[in-house]
């Protein structure tokens, strides 16, 4: 078994979190992600995301995908794009 990179971690958590719907992206600024603020997605982004991951036999720590999670989280935009904030 070889250890997730933090590639394939980053990418792993960018879909959960997209796929549940915890985070979405403007419609109009495809680099912003905004976070949606749905806590029962949130934990389903860590369940698929680990799911995920042990799929394809890549080994990892639960705290580095609860880290990179909160990580991906805190950077996103909170329920709305500011880019659009500040063109409106």
């Amino acid at each position: 078994m070889m250890s997730a990179n933090l590639d394939d971690l980053s990418a792993a958590v960018r879909y959960a979190l997209e796929t549940t719907r915890a985070t979405t992206v403007c419609p109009f600024h495809d680099e912003v992600i905004i976070r949606v603020g749905d806590d029962a997605a949130e934990s389903h982004a860590y369940e698929r995301a680990k799911r995920i991951l042990r799929s394809d036999g890549t080994t990892f720590e639960a705290g580095a995908l609860r880290e990179e999670i909160a990580r991906q989280l805190a950077s996103a935009a909170d329920g709305r794009c500011p880019k659009c904030d500040r063109a409106g």
